[in-house]
């Protein structure tokens, strides 16, 4: 009877250990993020593996090596952990078969003293194990998305053309995460759990080699799922990273443009767009949790054939007096340290994996080549008239797909050149590339007779101010928004600023004045005040050349008659590109340049071009009568 009531016993024991590192079999393989498709390994599995030796290798190097000696700490504190566990069913064998038939109170103590102590140190290292990796992975965490968010700002502006802001956003603030299962308590906790089971292993051999061979006989089968699953979980997870970078920017587009949303009644619209998604992310999530099921069952099917196997077994041995009750209880209570470290890193190794698909898609972005490569540009400006040449330049956006075709011009220092023409001509591009936003497939920009291309884009743009049409302002005060390009400036140099571009024609209404809160892109402002702004933070910025996108279209007729001499004193002595919508705003332009299909189809000053008759009268004249 006794030896039935330790073998009913046996599932219980295995689900209640009281030991920190055992998990509930069924609990830790529900919490596996494995993926569906577990044994169609055949699709891509050498890309993939490939992919995963580079991801990891960077990993290791840019992460790991560095905090070897916190990692080396770590490694020490859990296996410290793991030994002082296993204590208790080394001393329940002793408890069962020596200190209770024995009647021995001495010993009993002692023995309940050192089990205190495993616990003691097992509470002292766990509590260690969090305040030293887990701090250490989120510091790294936030330092990660601090070098992932620089590594943006350096990247070109076709990137940003080519991404949403969300999809970005998303990759700064999510994929990185998980860098905390490589620094933190995952890998030591891989280690670790390794190190306790290979101990655990060697003791149950040493109970009952029998009984260990047959219990191992589903728990390598159940190793062997696992491993198959790590084989393809990452491209899953990777895909997931990808379509919650979507939803994201989605989301965010929608947000931004709540008021045109609204302005259309297109709620409906966005509801049903945004629910495509939200579906799409759900089909993904919907893979691995039937994967986990599977494997679930699986683990439950399997384990239960051990507890059986050992029910039978140890009940035999038992009963033929090969076996005593304490080592049938060491037996028991060693096996769940063999087997909840399997099930332990089974849920570790899919953190992992799920770790390096972010990390993937980090690494991806990390590699990206910079705008401001500076192997190849080399040249550094240390002060410039600022003459800007055109020769030949052409430019494409797509293969095969010019935009620009052989465009040629001077802009000498302090000269207006003036930008006109169709929609879609060109004129954009135009800008941008002599902002340096853009670099020509073809010809050459030079700045002072340096080649552009050449040029250290820091070192150039710290000569360049931009007033966008749409100019976007940070959310914060008008003073944060007008020195942002200077943000140590002087109060009078602010003051200045804001006299020259009007600004105090507004903020002395305002009860907090320059200190004004302006919400997300200057939404309490009119568009004309937000103009106003950035051309106080251009003229602040006082740069050699200056873009202007025509500057004064969102102004009323009052603003812009204040506008126009400020923008006099904004243009005096730098070389200024203005593209014009308006054209009466650019008559007195050194020279203008009316663009089609991509080429200078007029060049000359305004009444040079009014003579002509050609296309640059028709679209003056065109404007006049409107």
């Amino acid at each position: 009877m006794r030896s039935l009531r330790f073998l009913a016993m046996i599932p219980f024991m295995i689900a209640t250990l009281g030991n920190s590192q055992f998990l509930d079999f069924q609990s830790s393989i529900s919490h596996c993020r494995f993926v569906s498709k577990i044994f169609w390994l055949g699709i891509r599995q050498q890309e993939a593996m490939s992919r995963e030796k580079v991801s990891f290798a960077w990993a290791f190097k840019q992460f790991i090596w560095p905090r070897k000696k916190i990692v080396l700490i770590g490694l020490v504190l859990i296996i410290l952990r793991s030994l002082s566990g296993l204590v208790l069913p080394y001393e329940s064998k002793r408890l069962i078969d020596e200190v209770i038939p024995s009647q021995n109170m001495d010993e009993l103590t002692l023995l309940l003293v050192l089990v205190v102590i495993s616990i003691v140190v097992q509470a002292a290292t766990s509590f260690s194990l969090t305040r030293l990796l887990s701090v250490e992975a989120q510091h790294l965490i936030s330092v990660l998305r601090a070098q992932v968010q620089q590594k943006l700002l350096k990247l070109p502006i076709s990137f940003f053309d080519n991404h949403k802001s969300g999809e970005l956003v998303s990759r700064v603030m999510t994929d990185v995460e998980g860098v905390r299962n490589l620094v933190g308590t995952g890998l030591v906790q891989l280690i670790g759990g390794s190190l306790t089971a290979i101990i655990s292993l060697f003791i149950l051999i040493k109970i009952n080699a029998t009984m260990t061979a047959f219990v191992l006989i589903p728990v390598v089968i159940f190793g062997l799922i696992a491993l198959k699953a790590f084989g393809v979980i990452r491209p899953i997870f990777r895909k997931r990273g990808e379509i919650n970078a979507e939803v994201t920017g989605r989301l965010t587009e929608t947000l931004n443009g709540v008021r045109v949303i609204k302005g259309f009644n297109a709620e409906a619209q966005e509801k049903v767009t945004f629910e495509k998604g939200v579906e799409r992310l759900f089909l993904n999530v919907k893979k691995s949790l039937t994967a986990t099921a599977f494997v679930t069952s699986s683990s439950t099917f399997l384990l239960g054939l051990a507890s059986t196997g050992i029910m039978g077994i140890g009940g035999y041995f038992i009963m033929n007096g090969t076996m005593t009750y304490g080592d049938f209880v060491s037996f028991t209570l060693f096996l769940g340290f063999l087997i909840a470290p399997i099930v332990q890193m089974s849920n570790i190794g899919s953190q992992l994996t799920e770790a390096m698909a972010g990390l993937d898609r980090t690494q991806e972005l990390m590699n990206t080549p910079e705008e401001n490569d500076t192997l190849h540009r080399t040249e550094h400006l240390n002060g410039i008239e600022a003459n800007i040449q055109f020769r030949d330049v052409s430019f494409s956006y797509e293969n095969n797909k010019e935009v620009l075709h052989n465009i040629s011009f001077d802009a000498p220092a302090g000269s207006v050149t003036a930008l006109v023409g169709s929609s879609g001509s060109g004129k954009s591009t135009i800008a941008g590339l002599a902002a340096s936003f853009l670099v020509p497939n073809g010809g050459q920009i030079t700045v002072d007779g340096h080649d552009l291309s050449r040029v250290d884009l820091y070192s150039y743009r710290k000569n360049l101010g931009v007033v966008l049409q749409d100019d976007f302002l940070f959310e914060g005060t008008i003073r944060e928004n007008i020195l942002f390009p200077r943000p140590d400036a002087s109060e009078s140099e602010l003051k200045e600023a804001v006299k020259g571009a009007y600004v105090n024609e507004f903020t002395d209404r305002f009860e907090e004045g320059l200190d004004t809160l302006i919400g997300e892109r200057g939404v309490k402002l009119s568009g004309g005040q937000r103009q106003r702004i950035a051309i106080a933070r251009a003229l602040l910025a006082n740069p050699k050349i200056i873009l202007l996108d025509e500057a004064t279209s969102n102004l009323d007729t009052e603003s812009e008659s204040y506008i126009q001499d400020s923008l006099e004193k904004l243009m005096h002595n730098r070389t200024t590109f203005v593209i014009a919508h308006r054209l009466s705003t650019i008559r007195q332009a050194d020279q203008i340049l009316v663009i089609e299909e991509g080429k200078i189809a007029e060049q000359g000053t305004h009444d040079e071009l009014i003579a002509k008759e050609g296309r640059y009268y028709q679209l003056y004249t065109y404007q006049s009568r409107i």
